[in-house]
């Protein structure tokens, strides 16, 4: 009994006390280039040494990239240190390789001086009309071949702003690390739900109160003025997931919003974005009251909570019902906006 007990205690000393005597080793050896880094190899130790110490390391933070900078041509060249490689430079270069009618381009990132053998650096591409990724785990001269331009409109953007880099500074392993928590959120089951709720008390301390059926409540169309509020909070599938983590990114405790508005009828509509044209370009969408709030009772599955703030009346006497409606109605789409 007495060699089992000892055996026990030894081992929880080692689980206790090999975390830090492999950080202490390594944090003296950071002057010349390690062969391994203490985080690319923690995946390899046993699990109940390396998880509390991932768990320390990563959250959800480590899934926003950072911008590093854009690149527009040869002679606009950007310089970054990343997150494994420290000496980093980018440019692009202009080519009609496909034969297309605005052609494509090469962007070549050249990634050098890493802080270990075993480390490397996890980078997302985007223009307004692309976004894409590549990871470089060798020091030398990376390509990243775009065959055609989508149309005239991305090469003259391009052109003008560049391709923007961003660097994933957690690297894959924290990336993943990250995704094994937010995963959850985008699960259209009662699980998601809890994480969806969990994520939001841990990240912004903000709290969900069940409240006694019945969970919705009828309103008057008499009650409802042009220009009254409504706020939508998803917690559920791929909305809610997506709508919290733009609240936890915003500071918002609602993820979308809409607007009533009444004709000269008295008919009660409510305008709304995040809708498309039969072209698939995003617009605001003006959609009869009845009809909208079918959908959110009984089609929409993200559980959606929803709360109606009256304009107050200093505020209602300056609304603008008719820009309103005109506005709405002007077949407007996010491609407006610069």
């Amino acid at each position: 009994m007495f060699s089992i007990m000892a055996s026990s205690s030894s081992s929880s000393f080692f689980v206790r006390c090999f975390p830090l005597l492999f950080f202490f080793f390594f944090s003296h050896a950071q002057a010349v280039k390690s062969p391994i880094h203490p985080r690319d190899v923690l995946p390899l130790l046993p699990r109940q040494v390396s998880w509390p110490i991932l768990n320390s390391l990563n959250s959800a933070i480590d899934l926003l990239p950072a911008f590093v900078g854009s690149v527009s041509s040869q002679n606009h060249i950007v310089s970054w240190k990343g997150a494994c490689f420290y000496e980093n430079t980018a440019w692009m270069e202009f080519h009609n390789k496909s034969g297309s009618e605005f052609g494509g381009g090469t962007l070549h990132i050249k990634v050098s001086k890493a802080h270990s053998w075993t480390c490397l650096d996890l980078y997302l591409f985007a223009t307004p009309y692309r976004v894409t990724w590549d990871y470089y785990f060798l020091s030398r001269e990376h390509t990243l071949e775009i065959d055609k331009w989508e149309d005239r409109a991305e090469y003259e953007y391009v052109k003008d702003k560049g391709i923007s880099i961003f660097l994933m500074q957690a690297g894959m392993l924290g990336t993943l690390e990250a995704l094994w928590e937010v995963f959850p959120l985008f699960t259209n089951t009662g699980w998601g739900e809890s994480a969806n709720l969990g994520f939001l008390k841990k990240h912004m301390g903000a709290s969900f109160e069940s409240r006694p059926q019945p969970w919705y409540t009828n309103i008057s169309v008499d009650d409802i003025h042009s220009g009254d509020f409504l706020v939508i909070s998803k917690i559920r599938g791929r909305w809610g997931g997506f709508e919290t983590l733009e609240k936890w990114v915003t500071g918002s405790y609602a993820g979308h919003s809409a607007v009533f508005l009444k004709d000269s009828e008295g008919k009660l509509w409510v305008g709304e974005s995040g809708h498309e044209n039969e072209k698939g370009e995003d617009i605001i969408a003006v959609i009869p009251w009845d009809e909208w709030w079918d959908l959110e009772l009984n089609k929409d599955d993200s559980n959606p909570h929803i709360a109606v703030l009256p304009l107050h009346p200093d505020v209602r006497a300056k609304f603008n019902e008719t820009a309103s409606w005109e506005y709405a109605l002007s077949g407007f789409c996010y491609d407006s906006l610069e």
